[in-house]
């Protein structure tokens, strides 16, 4: 049978049974039965009468009149039948409308002010350091009930370096503003051209700080408000900082001690912390370049043991190449991946 043989190429290439049903408009369960059964043919005769409440085409222009009139014409069915029944008139139900509105292409939002559009943060690769930052501001607990010490962070998506941080009592642009200002002083590195991706909260899109990156020559990229996955590096790495099992569990009790805790986190980040994400290489060494040999006599040690112990490797040894590029919110049609290794190549 035609329809058991499509869902089963469907299935076979990797598709879920059930929404393949469902597009075709067959249930699981008749699925099944047709299996159990072996029918050879779809025995579905489908209704044979028109059904009883079915709008007329005269009753269907009688709707799309009422709608777009230009007393309706900006509100939803949902508003149009009660308006209407108050006036001791009933043409439709909600669903049926929003059927015909539907079949005539008009089933769009109807006020004048729509909604804004938010689209994704554009497309950003790092193909080195120093070329795309990533920043955001966290919470530190304080001594005082309802009171807060401020963390902002800024590290380089590439290397994954923390490349600047301080905290302050108070979220603000002014803040912000110097220590991007500082940070670049500090690597000694033209700024102009690098990004610097962040949330959209006031500290991020204030004047000050929007005003020191164009002096700068920074390039300004935002979230989606509140869409953490548009900054996804720094989320992970609050996540990694308030994981620690040397976090304090009770508040701080100064502003010194969450700076002198913050101080040796970033030590241990920098310097210790083998990161997942970049081949479990520190921070440093993939910023300075050293993870390269690192990574090299790493592959000729496996090398060596898959020589002594041919039986106990079923393959080549795990990969131990570089991580080239490092994409920020990337598009979906584009490997940058594949394009540096054949670069590279």
């Amino acid at each position: 049978m035609r329809i058991l043989g499509l869902i089963g190429e469907a299935v076979e290439a990797g598709a879920r049974q059930q929404p393949a049903c469902e597009l075709i408009g067959l249930s699981e369960r008749t699925l099944e039965r047709w299996r159990a059964k072996d029918v050879d043919d779809d025995r579905r005769h489908g209704p044979k009468t028109t059904p009883g409440n079915k709008l007329s085409e005269v009753e269907r222009k009688r709707v799309l009149e009422v709608v777009n009139s230009p007393e309706y014409r900006s509100l939803s069915p949902k508003q149009i039948v009660p308006r209407l029944a108050d006036q001791g008139t009933y043409i439709a139900s909600e669903s049926s409308m929003y059927r015909i509105l539907a079949a005539a292409g008009q089933n769009a939002h109807r006020e004048p002010s729509k909604p804004r559009k938010r689209h994704k943060p554009n497309e950003y690769v790092a193909h080195g350091p120093l070329e795309v930052f990533s920043w955001d501001i966290t919470y530190l607990r304080s001594a005082v009930r309802g009171e807060y010490y401020y963390l902002y962070l800024v590290m380089d998506i590439w290397s994954r370096k923390i490349v600047g941080w301080r905290v302050e009592r108070t979220e603000s642009m002014d803040y912000s503003s110097e220590l991007i200002t500082s940070i670049c002083a500090a690597l000694g590195v033209d700024p102009e051209g690098i990004v610097l991706h962040s949330d959209n909260g006031g500290p991020m899109k204030g004047s000050t700080m929007l005003a020191t990156l164009q002096v700068l020559g920074i390039v300004a990229s935002f979230s989606r408000p509140r869409v953490s996955d548009d900054n996804p590096f720094s989320e992970a790495l609050f996540r990694t900082l308030k994981y620690r099992p040397w976090f304090p569990s009770r508040p701080f009790q100064s502003l010194e001690e969450a700076r002198a805790w913050v101080s040796a986190f970033v030590d241990w980040y920098n310097d210790e912390h083998l990161h997942s994400s970049i081949g479990y290489v520190t921070p440093n060494d993939r910023h300075a370049g050293r993870d390269v040999d690192i990574l090299a006599k790493r592959r000729e040690v496996f090398e060596q043991a898959r020589q002594r112990y041919p039986e106990r490797w079923s393959g080549a040894i795990r990969n131990l190449d570089r991580v080239e590029v490092v994409e920020l919110n990337p598009d979906a049609a584009t490997n940058h991946t594949d394009e540096a290794h054949a670069a590279a190549a």
